[in-house]
């Protein structure tokens, strides 16, 4: 590429962030929507999901790795744990340090919640789009997901 493509190149890649920041926005939006029951607030789904995908976490580590503000975090882990969602126990290694994780209750609140969201979207995604289209929509989703964890 030469540097008189570089303006095209950014000015090509601002365009396809846009257009895949609101395809993402507007499927998401739609999925809340579709759901048979409220949704848990995103910073629950969050912790829920970080537990889940990561296990145990200190809360400093949930912070940084969901981009939380601690002070933020602190209610949410509070109201996690009293419902039962989450654990909080002491870290063996540094009694300052707590340690959480997520219950079998959490669990289930986070399955419920996806089932319900891909259930629809599967329905979706079949009354909608071809056999090779659901293949191009898969490697986009992997594609994704390596751009989030990036």
């Amino acid at each position: 590429m030469t540097e008189l493509d570089a303006p095209a190149r950014a000015d090509e890649l601002a365009s396809l962030a846009r257009v895949v920041r609101e395809g993402v926005g507007r499927l998401n939006w739609r999925m809340r929507t579709e759901a048979d029951a409220p949704a848990p607030g995103p910073t629950v789904l969050a912790v829920l999901s970080r537990l889940y995908r990561g296990g145990t976490h200190t809360p400093g580590e949930l912070a940084e790795a969901e981009r939380i503000h601690p002070q933020s975090l602190t209610r949410v882990l509070a109201s996690l744990t009293s419902r039962e969602l989450i654990t909080r126990a002491p870290d063996p290694s540094d009694g300052r340090r707590s340690l959480l994780d997520i219950t079998a209750a959490g669990r289930a609140v986070l399955r419920e919640y996806s089932v319900q969201r891909e259930r629809w979207l599967a329905s979706a995604m079949d009354r909608t789009l071809s056999p090779t289209e659901q293949q191009l929509l898969r490697l986009a989703s992997e594609l994704l997901v390596r751009v989030a964890e990036a």
